[in-house]
């Protein structure tokens, strides 16, 4: 599933193609790629390409458009039409596709993005995360994963945050001492940005909008690696599920000490 860091590359590959450009029309071939009202885009420019917590957010003239990538959702350059094209963004030269195997993804249409959701892990003050971090009972995972505490983070990224801090994720947010909100807020600033620097990760179908697959999954230390060895202490990595999501962890690293 695109997080932060695909949803950031596929921004920044997008952009040098289409800022500036003017829309000719857009095009849904399937009812559910379609969020709400979207009004007749002829002729708006086109004026930045940008991320959004795991969204894409295509800035126009008077609005936005919100791209949810969902589960396999991708947006191409001039990307070739498919049996998963869902949608079709042409501009008066090359067109953006917007290609989803699954259907969890959808283009939406709003005046400006949406203020509800918490604000972006690699822009929030540490002051800021410590005061937020200290009001929460949640598990310290479960926590991660609200995009109303912090938005962009999902399970591949908040498992590698987690063992980087060597915090284990059933710890109530409230439960870490200062020493470690402390080591979580710089290794989750430092995985998130080597993540992006990577490409993002391409577990499955994850592309950036030149079609080009991510690397960072090649410096995974733990997500999808259960029964391996921890790549630190040599220990059987595990899996287990926390508020039904799969939950990748290190016991001998990650202990249970709170």
């Amino acid at each position: 599933m695109p997080e932060l860091p695909e949803a950031e590359t596929i921004a920044r590959t997008l952009a040098p193609h289409v800022e500036g450009r003017l829309i000719r029309s857009i095009r849904f071939f399937a009812p559910r790629a379609r969020r709400g009202m979207i009004p007749d885009l002829e002729g708006r420019r086109l004026l930045r390409s940008r991320r959004h917590g795991k969204q894409v957010v295509l800035e126009l003239d008077g609005g936005v458009l919100m791209v949810k990538l969902g589960m396999t959702g991708s947006l191409r350059w001039r990307g070739p039409a498919g049996p998963y094209t869902r949608a079709l963004l042409e501009l008066d030269e090359g067109w953006i596709s917007f290609d989803d195997v699954r259907q969890f993804g959808s283009i939406g249409w709003a005046p400006e993005c949406p203020r509800s959701l918490g604000p972006d892990p690699l822009e929030v003050s540490e002051e800021e995360f410590r005061a937020r971090l200290a009001l929460r009972s949640a598990r310290i995972k479960t926590l991660l994963l609200d995009q109303h505490f912090l938005r962009g983070l999902g399970n591949i990224y908040a498992d590698e945050i987690l063992f980087a801090a060597a915090i284990h994720p059933l710890t109530p947010a409230r439960r870490l001492d200062a020493e470690r909100v402390g080591r979580l807020y710089q290794v989750m600033r430092d995985v998130l940005e080597r993540a992006i620097a990577a490409g993002g990760s391409s577990i499955s179908d994850y592309v950036d909008a030149d079609g080009r697959p991510g690397n960072f999954q090649q410096f995974h230390q733990v997500y999808g690696r259960a029964g391996g060895n921890c790549p630190r202490c040599g220990r059987t990595l595990r899996r287990i599920l926390i508020a039904q999501r799969s939950t990748h962890f290190c016991p001998g690293c990650q202990k249970q000490n709170y």
